[in-house]
């Protein structure tokens, strides 16, 4: 049977609310099934088997890359076992895709690359899921700047002012050893988003930042959360554009989760997330001549927590898979977006300027 009519068979490794997510976007995608899910935590196998009952359930995903018939992984467990898991599913040979951050720390992240090469196989799909990018507002915004529409680009300035961390399994996601910190956690979404638009690679970063205002009064086994809520960073790319991302985790009363604003030689154009807006202002035409549009995304996407971009990246992922094509969202390109928010880490931590350099 060739790849363009088989039906795909999924295995989950992870069934968190992103876990439940990508199975909510994978059963309403024809041609493909999750047979097998795997997960440590019982009460978490318990409410995805609500999903999808007839999956094997598993508490040792290893144990289900080994008895279950499969032609791919999505892993979406705690950030900080990404590498151990992703290694594990690379000598399998199986298509992949592992939920951000990549890995927790640009030295994990250089391994899983090794690691991919050391287990090649024709034909196989490895994908970092960075489905911001795939958001209407961002995806409208970004072929405008391929278009041309902008001239040379010169700045990207991208803000997410929202609510703070949700609620995870076992409050994992409150302490920087497990998340890689929130620049690495959080906004490695925007930093690929920052390095797709700027079209070169980073050479160093400046960054302030902080925890003020959430968490500070919980404790978890005698631990208090460390992960900062607010900051600044700025980023200078080797072609001359620079970036710069404004993040607040205590900004409920904002009419736009999200907002990119990027500014070339000939025009700006901003994407306006919730709104779901792009607008287009030609400096030729001045302020009166800014046009607007309001962005969907196609009929039939599964709308989830992100706005439809996980269901469009499973639809992008799985044709690359049937028709042998490399992945729109690489090992490198998750990488590249993780040593920009451990590089802003250290910036925070050492209050001086920190080269790419240093990393990489």
């Amino acid at each position: 049977m060739s790849l363009e009519s088989k039906e795909l068979r999924y295995g989950i490794i992870g069934t968190g609310m992103m876990g439940r997510e990508h199975i909510r976007n994978l059963l309403a995608i024809d041609n493909c099934k999750v047979v097998a899910i795997s997960d440590s935590n019982a009460p978490s196998r318990a409410s995805t088997a609500q999903l999808i009952g007839s999956a094997r359930q598993f508490s040792d995903y290893r144990e289900m890359l080994s008895t279950q018939d499969l032609d791919a992984i999505v892993i979406a467990t705690p950030n900080q076992t990404h590498f151990n898991i992703l290694s594990d599913v690379f000598d399998t040979g199986l298509h992949v895709l592992v939920e951000k951050p990549l890995c927790t720390t640009v030295k994990d992240c250089q391994l899983a690359i090794e690691r991919d090469v050391q287990t090649y196989r024709d034909g196989r799909v490895v994908w970092v899921g960075l489905e911001y990018r795939y958001m209407a507002p961002t995806k409208r915004l970004i072929s405008e700047v391929s278009s041309g529409s902008c001239g040379k680009v010169q700045m990207v300035a991208i803000r997410e002012h929202r609510f703070p961390f949700l609620d995870k399994v076992e409050n994992w996601n409150r302490f920087t050893t497990n998340t890689g910190g929130t620049l690495v956690e959080k906004c490695c979404h925007f930093f690929d988003v920052m390095n797709l638009i700027a079209g070169s690679n980073a050479v160093r970063v400046f960054a302030s930042g902080n925890q003020d205002v959430n968490h500070l009064d919980e404790i978890y086994e005698g631990r208090t959360p460390d992960i900062l809520d607010n900051a600044f960073v700025i980023v200078d790319y080797q072609n001359g554009v620079r970036g710069m991302l404004d993040l607040s985790m205590f900004a409920e009363g904002s009419k736009n989760e999200q907002e990119i604003s990027v500014v070339g030689s000939a025009a700006k154009i901003e994407a306006l997330i919730t709104e779901s807006k792009v607008r287009v202002g030609l400096r030729a035409n001045g302020a009166q001549g800014v046009q607007e549009f309001l962005v969907e995304q196609p009929q039939g996407v599964v709308a989830g927590f992100h706005a439809g971009a996980s269901f469009l990246e499973h639809l992008a992922m799985q044709n690359a898979i049937r028709k042998g094509l490399k992945p729109e969202v690489t090992l490198r390109d998750g990488l590249n977006s993780v040593v920009i928010g451990q590089a802003a880490h250290l910036s925070i931590a050492e209050k001086r300027v920190v080269e790419i350099a240093e990393f990489i």
